[in-house]
């Protein structure tokens, strides 16, 4: 098959374009940054300089491909141009939905965000048809969730487009910001990460790369278009994962829980600090206010419609140490 691809130099989308490449089928892969793409250096993989904003690039790139993957964003933490988010997740989104109609395209799978689902506060995972109770938290999830709208607006209208909600994806492949749970692995297991938010108790969702990179391309051959399917993996609190790190490691390491409080006033300091001089933060005050919630889910429906399946945590964590641990080796 003839497949388009967005985002290819990302985390996600660099893994997901290297599978896509070994099965065998034919990629077009719009690239903004050239040198971003050793990874991409395949026979299948034919590279499109270009962008979203850019119709006629993603008209050139789309041309004579039976399916989709849109899977570039704005997934910083913070810009100076708060206007980027919408024109890239957004705008951006529209456009990818335009040039695959243009083009006859028979099916989109659009990658959104765990980020746009609801909190898990009551105890119970959330899953894609919960309510959203709560205002979004920034402005990466906010466009991703209008973008949601917009996908199925498009289905409505002929256009079948999927989507699929990875949650807090770790392991092997590009450390871009989106791998920050692989940062933090690397991080620990240098003795460079000491820290667990607040008591510990929040609980957070886990999915290995590989299984994400599975979600779509099922989310390709089986969903139904105008559904979002979690790609999610394992649900475990701070406390629980960074004690199977330990295990895991075999690096028993002290480890400080920092409060709330504490957090939000260095994220404030930071904040401001960095904004003078045009830099983006590490995290802002809208993320800190995200992680006093609960976001445990449920990939039940994935599981059931798919045939997506699971990789437990630790036997994730432990494949992410051995890509690690392979990685810094060479490049000692």
């Amino acid at each position: 098959m003839r497949i388009f691809i967005t985002g290819a130099t990302g985390f996600i989308g660099g893994r997901l374009a290297q599978r896509l490449a070994e099965d065998g089928h034919k990629l077009h892969a719009l690239i903004r940054s050239p040198h971003k793409t050793a990874h991409l250096q395949h026979a299948n993989i034919r590279l499109f300089k270009g962008e979203l904003s850019d119709v006629k690039s993603i008209d050139a790139a789309i041309a004579g491909c039976q399916a989709a993957f849109h899977l570039a964003a704005y997934a910083k933490t913070w810009s100076r141009d708060p206007g980027l988010f919408h024109r890239i997740n957004v705008e951006g989104t529209v456009n990818v939905f335009e040039a695959a109609q243009r083009a006859g395209v028979q099916r989109v799978v659009f990658t959104s965000t765990g980020g746009t689902l609801n909190p898990s506060d009551d105890g119970q995972p959330s899953d894609e048809d919960t309510p959203r109770a709560l205002p979004y938290f920034n402005d990466y999830e906010r466009t991703k969730a209008v973008a949601e709208e917009k996908a199925r607006e498009y289905t409505r209208n002929g256009l079948p487009v999927v989507m699929v909600n990875p949650t807090r994806v770790y392991g092997p492949g590009l450390v871009a910001e989106s791998a920050a749970m692989t940062k933090i692995i690397r991080l620990y297991n240098r003795g460079r990460w000491r820290i667990i938010p607040g008591d510990g108790s929040r609980y957070g969702n886990y999915v290995f790369i590989d299984d994400v990179v599975q979600a779509h391309i099922l989310a390709l051959q089986r969903g139904t278009p105008g559904q979002r399917y979690i790609a999610g993996g394992e649900n475990a609190t701070y406390d629980d994962f960074f004690e199977k790190l330990k295990k895991v490691s075999g690096k028993n390491y002290a480890m400080l829980h920092l409060g709330y409080p504490l957090l939000r006033a260095a994220t404030y300091i930071q904040y401001g600090a960095l904004r003078l001089v045009g830099k983006p933060p590490l995290i802002t005050p809208e993320w800190i206010k995200k992680y006093l919630h609960h976001w445990a889910v449920s990939s039940h429906k994935a599981q059931q419609e798919l045939g997506y399946t699971i990789t437990p945590l630790e036997a994730g964590i432990a494949k992410t140490l051995e890509w690690i641990e392979q990685s810094d080796s060479v490049q000692k």
